[in-house]
Formats: C-alpha cells, sequence, structure tokens
C-alpha cells in the first residue's frame, strides 16, 4: 500500500504544479492548495512504511518525469533527444529505487 500512496503522491504533485502555473481565481488557488496538502498526506503515508528518503527521491523523480512529459505532450515545450534521454534516466532511477528498497510493517519501526 506504501508505493500506492508514493503513486498517488506523485500524480496528485502533477496536478498542483500546473495548478501553481495556471491558476487565476480563489477557487482554483483553493484547488490547488488542497492538492498540495493531499499530495503531502500521501507522501506521509508512504513515510510510515518506506524510507522517507527514498519516497521523497520517487515522489520527486516521478513527478519531475511526468510533468516535463506533459510539457512535451500537451504544452509545446520543446523536445529534444537529450531531454528524453534524462528523463528516461529519470524513470529508470526511480524504478531501481523501488525495486532496491524493502517495505516494512509500521509495526516493525
Amino acid at each position: 500500500m506504501a508505493w500506492l500512496y508514493v503513486l498517488f503522491a506523485a500524480i496528485i504533485e502533477v496536478v498542483w504544479v500546473l495548478g501553481l502555473k495556471y491558476s487565476s481565481n480563489a477557487l482554483e488557488w483553493t484547488g490547488t492548495i488542497i492538492a498540495i496538502i493531499l499530495s503531502f498526506y500521501f507522501i506521509i503515508k508512504a513515510s510510515e512504511e518506506i524510507p522517507t528518503g527514498t519516497v521523497y527521491a520517487v515522489f520527486t523523480g516521478s513527478g519531475a518525469a511526468a510533468i516535463a512529459t506533459i510539457d512535451f505532450l500537451f504544452l509545446s515545450s520543446e523536445f529534444t533527444i537529450g531531454k528524453g534521454l534524462f528523463i528516461l534516466l529519470i524513470i529508470i532511477g526511480v524504478v531501481g529505487i523501488q525495486l532496491t528498497t524493502p517495505t516494512t510493517s509500521a509495526e516493525e519501526g
């Protein structure tokens, strides 16, 4: 379940990062703030079973890769082979961290 919390946090991170860029009224800013709170709630929940450094590395890496990909696909950002290669390296690193990090039970910690 802890890795699902990290996934939820990363998905919601994309929402709030885009909200920071595009919010223009009180309702949109409120939604952005709620997304930030939810994202950090999921990080805290994941940190109960996975080392905090690992949670943060996976959260930021996967969020950054997702946001960069959204920029290329939907927001007309310039794509280069170099940028694509570095995004791929981030993804490889995130997967590597996930594969090499054991999840501990909350009762053990």
